[in-house]
């Protein structure tokens, strides 16, 4: 690849984790490639078919559909945002699909503050079985009803997230009226919070202060942390997939994710490799490829529909963006690019080979499936560097102030 020379070496891959390595090897010496191969098949459908079901609720006009929206990357006037307003609009549990990760799927429960409301019975009323955590948000302050259904759910054994939304309008008011510092007034915001809820029986109540318009700023990446550390690994790497690109920090995350996903892959195509059937290796190979670099793109706001809406909300030209793009994958993906970058990939793929050669002894006699899944390693391992940094110095150049 054009950035990538072979004298690079390898220092810029992430070589195979010492775990996954001695997994590896036992396979070989044990003559299981097959097992190894079957392994990784099942865990990657595992990742691509994880469900996850956010329900979302909370008093009308506290912001439910405005974090729908701003979850799934979408302004609240667009196609299939979920509609908002100060009038109570949703009345049955309503699903919102992220709209490029479909298995990520928000749900609008109707408000807890109608008179019907009845935390004792709202649960079975929203199918509180089908939902992984609960989000409960208050755009001013945390009542009654948001504490009882936090008892409701913690004694059925899920997860639930206080939010209290809106917090940028709090910021402007506060400033204005008592001159206070931002600082002070989200302190202010977030000891009060607490303190009714602790009242309320909440035990260590954890309150994540957002503004569904300003994403970046405030609590999300400590919500984002939080869930991380608290859902399924399957359900936490879809999580993350989905995420709007709002900060350096959740690029390098996905990154991170997407780059303990390459051995399996590469091991695919090693045993498909492996099997004598003339031609069947580098179609594998080329199919893998495609799909993965396609997904990659995606998942890093590359894409012509994502960088259009990420100039637009920026108010600057997409061809001025687009100029931070140097990878030409991510710029085009076709099966006939990629066979040209497969032919171009062969020194790197080697110095891989060696390496795994120089820890696996026996890699050395995998002859046709080594050598496919050095290239398909290293030409992932590229690809992904390469289109982490552009999504990097894309983001960059979309917030630079044009002054």
């Amino acid at each position: 690849m054009a950035s990538h020379s072979c004298n690079a070496g390898l220092e810029e891959y992430d070589i195979i984790s010492e775990e996954d390595m001695e997994e590896f090897k036992e396979a070989l010496q044990e003559g299981r490639m097959m097992d190894v191969v079957s392994k990784a098949i099942k865990n990657l459908q595992a990742l691509e078919n994880a469900r996850l079901n956010i329900a979302v609720t909370g008093e009308c006009g506290s912001g439910k559909s405005s974090f729908v929206n701003a979850i799934r990357g979408l302004g609240d006037d667009e196609d299939g945002a979920a509609p908002t307003g100060v009038v109570e609009t949703t009345t049955v549990p309503t699903p919102y699909p992220h709209p490029k990760h479909p298995n990520v799927i928000l749900w609008d429960l109707p408000g807890i503050g109608t008179p019907e409301f009845q935390p004792s019975t709202y649960l079975e009323k929203v199918g509180f079985s089908r939902y992984d955590f609960f989000i409960l948000i208050a755009s001013e302050r945390f009542r009654s009803n948001h504490a009882d259904l936090a008892h409701e759910i913690q004694k059925q054994g899920k997860h639930f997230y206080f939010v209290r939304s809106k917090v940028d309008a709090d910021v402007v008011a506060s400033k204005e009226r008592r001159k206070q510092n931002e600082e002070a007034v989200l302190i202010q915001i977030r000891e009060n919070c607490r303190e009714f809820l602790l009242k309320e029986g909440i035990v260590s109540p954890q309150v994540f202060l957002l503004s569904s318009w300003k994403l970046d700023k405030y609590d999300f990446m400590e919500l984002e942390e939080t869930l991380e550390k608290e859902l399924p690994r399957q359900k936490k790497h879809a999580f993350l997939m989905a995420l709007p690109n709002i900060s350096l920090v959740i690029l390098q995350k996905k990154k991170e994710a997407l780059q303990k996903q390459i051995w399996k892959l590469a091991t695919i195509s090693c045993g498909v490799a492996a099997m004598p059937i003339p031609g069947l290796s580098v179609a594998c190979d080329v199919a893998i490829l495609v799909k993965s670099l396609s997904e990659y793109r995606q998942n890093f706001g590359l894409d012509e529909e994502s960088l259009n809406k990420l100039a637009e909300k920026v108010a600057k030209p997409v061809e001025e963006i687009k100029e931070a793009i140097k990878s030409p994958l991510a710029k085009e993906i076709s099966r006939d690019l990629v066979v040209k970058m497969l032919t171009k990939a062969g020194g790197g793929a080697l110095m891989l080979m060696e390496y795994l050669a120089s820890n696996i002894p026996i890699f050395g006699s995998l002859a046709a499936g080594g050598i496919s899944f050095g290239t398909t390693f290293y030409m992932l391992s590229s690809f992904l560097n390469e289109v982490a940094r552009d999504a990097q110095n894309v983001l960059i150049k979309a917030l630079e102030s044009n002054v």
